[in-house]
């Protein structure tokens, strides 16, 4: 092992939702650092969101065996080899060692997380929303053309870039080639982190931005956008036309780099994310899930409604949707159609993306109220609670999978199995009221 426990500290992190891809359902806000998603998504992201603050150790770090003299002599073979010149590589790694509060990042884990109720009223705040609106005046002729070239909203754009940087106040302060050979030379994530390094390179190398100015966050994501650095060799854009690709202070740039991304997630220009809905009494719930999509015609003959009772309109019955309960069946429901699919491609979040399409609805100027009642009166599972639900479901056959306290796709099918054993509604819902049940099961 590399580390030992050193000291307390105080964990902002995050951790919420159902994911399609174990372990990666993570949430996004701000200040975010975006690694574990990032693998996943081709895009970024290991989230944030502010956060209750947990009292957890961190960790002192212990250098591998291996010097990181000989580490790095060892990897510019390997660069070198890829095509970056020797002296790119020389200038970007001046003065770079292991970064201590790199690793402590990685390896932090929150023992607390958020409820989904408060995150929303953090992330679409009346503050974000009032600087929203004051960027869409002030950037309005930037974001028409964006608009009219990519053929993406302007709304979503915006609403993005306020979940990912706070409208470009909060881009991170850590150079990226530091942060990614850290995470390269102590291991835990050498290949990622080696995929990232040698695409950072080439960023330097392509001349688009200087070893000083190449900043974000420990995981590595950079700029306005926080693209990790091979999404932003595969997507980002010169749309301010200066020679450069530059996400980290050129507005237009950033934005329409989001707007290609989208465009490329098949984003449906001016069509909707989804809608609140009500569900019938005798829903399956086991259809609740990200993964299972069907026509809204076909939602529609089960007897899904509007919150409000009124139908689905009919212009959108052939679209495809997925049915979401973000806080279980105690809570608010939602039927979410392919941009909220886009948007999840962005960050693999669905609750990032609920954020994200409520406040693209309110610069939208429609109504964005959710008129359901969130089950304020449950809070979440603890990351040891969660482990602990985990190791039960595995114990009584469930396969959960491995005990880490991210609840994935497999703990939420895990979950639904045991649920419907018990006669429950099987919406796959980490609960007290569960982990109590699968303690007191035989």
């Amino acid at each position: 092992m590399l580390f030992r426990i050193a000291y307390p500290a105080l964990i902002l992190s995050i951790l919420i939702g159902c994911s399609t891809n174990k372990p990666t359902e993570l949430i996004s806000s701000p200040t975010i650092d975006k690694t574990t998603e990032i693998k996943n998504n081709a895009h970024k992201n290991i989230n944030s969101v502010p956060q209750k603050a947990a009292t957890e150790p961190s960790y002192q770090f212990i250098p591998p065996a291996q010097s990181f003299t000989v580490w790095r002599n060892e990897f510019k073979a390997y660069a070198l080899a890829q095509g970056i010149k020797a002296n790119v590589f020389d200038q970007a790694f001046k003065g770079v060692k292991p970064d201590p509060e790199v690793v402590n990042a990685d390896y932090s884990q929150p023992e607390f997380t958020r409820p989904i109720w408060e995150y929303l009223k953090s992330a679409v705040s009346d503050l974000r929303i009032k600087n929203g609106e004051k960027k869409i005046a002030e950037y309005q002729d930037t974001l028409a053309a964006i608009e009219q070239q990519y053929q993406v909203d302007q709304q979503v754009i915006m609403a993005i870039w306020g979940m990912e940087s706070g409208f470009g106040a909060f881009t991170g302060k850590k150079q990226v080639i530091c942060s990614l050979a850290t995470l390269a030379y102590e291991g835990r994530r050498a290949s990622f982190a080696k995929e990232q390094l040698i695409a950072a390179l080439q960023i330097l190398q392509n001349g688009d931005v200087t070893p000083p100015d190449m900043l974000g966050s420990w995981a590595g994501a950079m700029g306005q956008t926080q693209f990790i650095p091979t999404t932003y060799l595969a997507m980002a854009v010169d749309f301010d036309q200066d020679g450069h690709r530059n996400i980290w202070t050129s507005i237009p740039d950033a934005l329409a780099s989001t707007a290609n991304y989208l465009a490329q997630s098949k984003w449906q220009y001016r069509q909707t994310w989804g809608h609140e809905i009500k569900l019938p009494n005798n829903f399956n719930y086991a259809l609740t899930d990200i993964g299972t999509q069907k026509t809204v015609l076909t939602w529609q003959s089960m007897g899904i409604t509007l919150a409000s009772g009124q139908a689905i309109p009919t212009t959108e019955q052939e679209l495809m949707a997925a049915i979401i309960l973000p806080a279980g069946a105690k809570g608010p429901a939602f039927i979410v159609y392919p941009n909220f699919f886009a948007i999840m491609k962005y960050n693999n979040s669905t609750s990032y993306a609920l954020a994200v399409s409520l406040l693209m609805d309110h610069f939208k100027h429609q109504d964005a109220t959710i008129k359901g009642d969130w089950p304020v009166e449950d809070k979440p599972l603890s990351r040891t609670e969660r482990i602990q639900l985990q190791s039960l479901l595995n114990a009584h056959n469930y396969n959960a999978g491995y005990a880490d306290g991210v609840i994935g796709a497999n703990t939420r099918k895990a979950i639904r199995c045991f649920q419907q054993s018990q006669g429950l509604a099987a919406d796959g819902y980490p609960s007290y009221q569960l982990l109590n049940k699968l303690k007191s099961s035989k």
